[in-house]
C-alpha cells in the first residue's frame, strides 16, 4: 500500500545527508589544492611583500628590557629616539624562536657594519629567558624594546618570527625580511638594500 508521500520527497532526507557528508570533504580538497599550489609556486613565505616598504616607519615606543645591558650600561628603551637619523635594523625575536637563536650570529656580525644601528623587538617573552637568551648567545642591539602583547609586532605588521626591517637614515622602511637571515638573503636583499639607502636611492 502507497504512504501517499511521493518518492521524491522521501529521498530527499537522504540526499541532504550525502551533501553534509561530501560538503567538509570538498572544502578540505580545495583548501589543500590551495595550499599545494602556493608550494608548488616555489615562493618562500620570506619573499612576502610588506605594505609597508617604502612608508614611514610604526611609531617606537617601547619600555627596554630590564636587566639587559649595551656597553656597560642599562639597555635603553626602543623609542624613535634611539633609531633617528641612523640606518636601522629592527630584528623582532624572542627567547623561545628557535630560528632566532639559529640568527643570532648573523645579527651579531651585522651589528658590527658600522653603516647600520641594529635594536631588537622582544616578541611575547619573558624577561629572564630573554636575558638568557642574550647571555648565552651575546646581545647585538643597542636598545631592545619589549613587546609582551604582540602590539608593536601588529604595527609592523610582522608574520612571524625572526623578522627584520631595514629602516633608513629618513625614518622609511625600504627592505623587510621574513625568516632568518642566510647567505643568500644577506647577498641578495639586505646588503643591496643597504647600499641602496647608503647611495640616498
Amino acid at each position: 500500500m502507497s504512504s501517499g508521500v511521493p518518492t521524491a520527497e522521501k529521498d530527499r532526507p537522504s540526499r541532504l545527508r550525502l551533501v553534509f557528508a561530501v560538503l567538509p570533504l570538498a572544502i578540505f580538497a580545495g583548501l589543500a589544492a590551495i595550499f599545494w599550489s602556493q608550494l608548488d609556486s616555489g615562493r618562500s613565505i620570506s619573499e612576502i611583500p610588506s605594505a609597508l616598504i617604502g612608508t614611514k616607519a610604526p611609531v617606537l615606543d617601547m619600555p627596554p628590557l630590564e636587566g639587559a645591558s649595551f656597553n656597560g650600561a642599562p639597555m635603553p628603551a626602543l623609542t624613535d629616539a634611539a633609531i633617528k637619523g641612523k640606518m636601522t635594523l629592527v630584528n623582532v625575536w624572542a627567547s623561545w624562536c628557535i630560528p632566532c637563536r639559529d640568527e643570532n650570529p648573523v645579527i651579531l656580525d651585522l651589528a658590527k657594519d658600522p653603516r647600520l644601528t641594529v635594536v631588537g623587538i622582544n616578541y611575547k617573552d619573558k624577561t629572564e629567558n630573554a636575558l638568557r637568551f642574550l647571555g648565552e648567545l651575546g646581545n647585538p642591539f643597542s636598545a631592545v624594546g619589549v613587546d609582551p602583547r604582540g602590539k608593536a609586532a601588529i604595527d609592523w605588521g610582522v608574520y612571524g618570527i625572526p623578522e627584520s626591517y631595514l629602516v633608513d637614515a629618513n625614518g622609511m622602511i625600504v627592505y623587510k625580511r621574513v625568516g632568518p637571515f642566510d647567505a643568500r638573503s644577506l647577498r641578495e636583499g639586505l646588503y643591496p638594500a643597504i647600499e641602496k639607502a647608503v647611495a640616498g636611492k
